[in-house]
């Protein structure tokens, strides 16, 4: 139970939206976002769902419910897209009707965040449910793997095996892979469906539709180049 009395427990209009520490490499901003663009298309129907990016999660299990955490990335279900219609500036769980994030990312960068240690214990009080660490760059410094997905189990974490791994109570997979982004490749995270197939941007969705027309008209002699033009 929390300690907290909830009339003195403080609105979000009047919190910080973020701990103003600034992210140390550009994927920190990147990737969660990427993340959230394919969820908007994903779920465009709806409504009960919520990913924030480098936004402050307020909550009433630490020292202080004033005192935030700011994961890369979180996701919660069963809360409103917009909050009373308008964007939210942080999240607070006593807002929230208690609902806790189910899925937390984790980026580690140059200069270690206690990801796999106080990170770990923090977000195992506060009850979120998947917890994914991504260390594509200095995971043999930290003695750990680039892609690590936790489930908290008894109250303690797990690490899991498998990638994609299968959240079924997110209805989303959660893996890696090689993509081009503004031109340039890189590793990406992105979401999976439960068959291991990875969900398609629209602008991929498109692309399939126009190649199987373009084959489609081909294999009927047809030169899609030479259409008359409507």
């Amino acid at each position: 139970m929390s300690p907290f009395v909830l009339q003195n427990l403080p609105s979000t209009a009047d919190l910080p939206c973020s701990d103003d520490t600034p992210v140390d490499n550009e994927d920190q901003n990147l990737l969660p976002n990427l993340l959230l663009l394919l969820l908007t298309h994903l779920w465009s129907a709806r409504m009960d769902w919520y990913f924030g990016v480098g936004m402050a999660v307020y909550h009433t299990t630490g020292v202080s419910p004033k005192v935030p955490v700011v994961p890369d990335g979180f996701l919660s279900l069963g809360v409103e897209r917009k909050k009373s219609g308008k964007s939210r500036r942080s999240y607070a769980t006593w807002e929230e009707g208690d609902v806790v994030p189910s899925f937390l990312l984790e980026m580690v960068s140059h200069c270690p965040g206690d990801e796999y240690d106080e990170k770990t214990k923090l977000y195992a009080k506060l009850d979120v449910l998947y917890y994914l660490v991504y260390n594509p760059e200095f995971w043999q410094r930290d003695r750990h793997q680039p892609f690590e997905l936790y489930k908290l189990e008894n109250g303690a974490y797990q690490l899991q095996i498998g990638e994609p791994y299968w959240m079924p109570e997110v209805g989303l997979g959660i893996g890696r892979y090689q993509g081009i982004i503004g031109g340039l490749a890189q590793e990406i995270l992105t979401w999976y469906d439960e068959r291991g197939d990875r969900h398609l941007s629209g602008e991929e969705q498109e692309r399939q539709r126009a190649d199987r027309l373009e084959k489609l008209l081909r294999s009927q002699s047809i030169d899609p180049n030479q259409l008359p033009q409507l």
